[in-house]
């Protein structure tokens, strides 16, 4: 892939995605939801309809546009509408609370709130909540708009793609949440770099049930399907009835999405002793660690490779990924994806011999523009050079192919000894009980820290913690073992799938 001239041929702002299809096959399918489809033109003129209403609702270039919703196909017009007038979108899922709202909102000193309460019930409280009135958007649909914030100032803009497209806020797992400025040139390259290797076609049909208010929804998903010319069918959240039903009758030929979302298909159709017939030339797990057990039964049940990835929302998202043409049966997140540099360093900033573990740097079109308004935040994560410091640790084989070993933060030192959770996971989730797990440490009186493990286990073939306990005693060294494994109904997760350490970390140290 030549990366300069990708970069040299990256339009200066997203809108330009639905613009160039809807002059070149103007018929061809775009946007599918419920039983509502919209073509390329259909949808191209969604965005300047979408676009003429932000300009009446008073937003600016430069302003923060928050968008509170579910995934449709409203959504995907308004985040080309507002890339089209130079508005930052701030997309936030309808399903966090009250208050996480709230603070999103003031945080990004919003010029408007608007709320999608077609697909989610949750977007219509919060609507109600904050006094929003209805408003239409022409072959879209109906949406509600808040009270226009006469405070905000708008942000200056910048020439060419490097203005800031999108402030997407993490989901605050391992501490503050930060709002992170993606601009249009790393959304752009990621589209096209996250097609390109999917050997996207006008022809496929991709799953958008990923939620586009998390960056991998976002850019790999919606805007790397629509990039490519390709459908995407969108759904509001993921169950696995919908996903069986589109597999069925929709011809999906893409599917990604998180583990715990294929765990969970498993565990509904009770293993992959039987497999699914599907035209599925393409499928892929990301945001967070995807168990090689896992990988195996997902395969056998979809009858196509189960690639794995690696990314976070500061590099937009990708970073890695395994090849389409080259499948692996260990549990790799692939190698770098091309215009992607790494280096794997000391805690003191030092290249580590190749193949150790060490903390991992990244560096290209990807990376962010920083954290909004939080400019010490940026300082500490960011390295002279370009460096962006992921916070996890990997180690590199030979060809290329990376393994991330855990992240920094979570390590949890035992008895003088490192235990990364990420291993004892993999350990756990490879018992056929286990649905997913979640590993974190808890700190004792003499600073020594204990490894407690959360476990999610599959009722119909479910396993005590003393069976548990025995299998991890086979597969790991003792000082690894978790000193309690708590069984969990359910693990706490955000809208995304992404268990959250946060709060198991919280009860782990209270003893719960």
């Amino acid at each position: 892939m030549d990366i300069p001239a990708l970069l040299a041929s990256l339009p200066a702002r997203l809108s330009a995605i639905p613009a160039r299809w809807a002059a070149c096959t103007p018929d061809a399918p775009a946007l599918h939801e419920g039983g509502c489809s919209w073509t390329y033109v259909q949808l191209q003129h969604g965005v300047e309809s979408a676009a003429q209403l932000l300009r009446d609702l008073d937003v600016r270039a430069g302003d923060r546009l928050m968008v509170v919703g579910e995934n449709c196909a409203l959504q995907v017009a308004l985040i080309f509408a507002a890339a089209s007038i130079d508005a930052w979108i701030v997309n936030a899922n309808a399903r966090l609370s009250a208050r996480e709202i709230d603070t999103i909102a003031l945080h990004s000193s919003a010029r408007r709130v608007l709320f999608l309460a077609g697909a989610s019930p949750e977007a219509a409280a919060h609507a109600a909540r904050r006094g929003a009135s209805s408003v239409t958007v022409d072959g879209m649909g109906d949406l509600l708009a808040g009270e226009l914030n006469e405070t905000s100032i708008a942000e200056a803009c910048v020439p060419g793609n490097e203005q800031v497209a999108a402030l997407i806020y993490t989901t605050g797992t391992t501490g503050q949440s930060k709002g992170v400025m993606l601009t249009h040139r790393n959304l752009l390259f990621i589209a096209a770099v996250s097609s390109t290797l999917r050997g996207l076609t006008r022809s496929d049909r991709a799953y958008g049930v990923l939620p586009i208010s998390h960056v991998y929804g976002l850019a790999s998903v919606a805007l790397g399907t629509l990039y490519a010319g390709a459908a995407l069918y969108l759904v509001p959240r993921f169950s696995v009835d919908s996903l069986l039903s589109a597999l069925k009758d929709d011809g999906l030929t893409i599917v990604q999405g998180v583990p715990a979302m294929y765990a969970k298909l498993l565990q509904t159709l009770g293993g992959a002793n039987t497999a699914l017939p599907t035209q599925l030339r393409f499928a892929y797990a990301g945001g967070s660690p995807l168990a090689p057990s896992l990988k195996h039964n997902v395969e056998k049940l979809l009858g196509t490779a189960l690639h794995n990835g690696y990314g976070m929302t500061e590099s937009a998202p990708t970073i890695s990924q395994t090849r389409l043409e080259a499948p692996r049966l260990d549990d790799s997140v692939g190698t770098p994806i091309p215009g992607v540099e790494v280096r794997i360093v000391s805690l003191d900033g030092v290249d580590v011999t190749p193949g150790e573990a060490g903390e991992l740097w990244i560096r290209g079109p990807n990376v962010m523009a920083g954290y909004y308004r939080e400019a010490a935040m940026t300082a500490a994560t960011m390295r002279d050079g370009g460096w962006l410091n992921t916070g996890d640790m990997a180690r590199q084989d030979p060809d290329g192919a990376l393994f991330i070993v855990g992240r920094t933060k979570e390590l949890i030192i035992r008895s003088g000894f490192n235990v990364y959770p990420l291993e004892v996971e993999t350990a756990l989730n490879g018992h056929p009980s286990v649905v997913q797990s979640a590993v974190v440490g808890r700190t004792l009186d003499d600073g020594n820290e204990d490894v407690i493990a959360y476990v999610e286990l599959d009722p119909r073939q479910s396993a005590t913690v003393d069976e548990l306990q025995a299998w991890l005693a086979q597969i790991l060294s003792p000082y690894k073992c978790p000193s309690a494994i708590i069984v969990m109904e359910a693990l706490p997760a955000a809208a995304t799938g992404k268990i959250l350490k946060g709060q198991l970390r919280q009860m782990a140290q209270s003893g719960k």
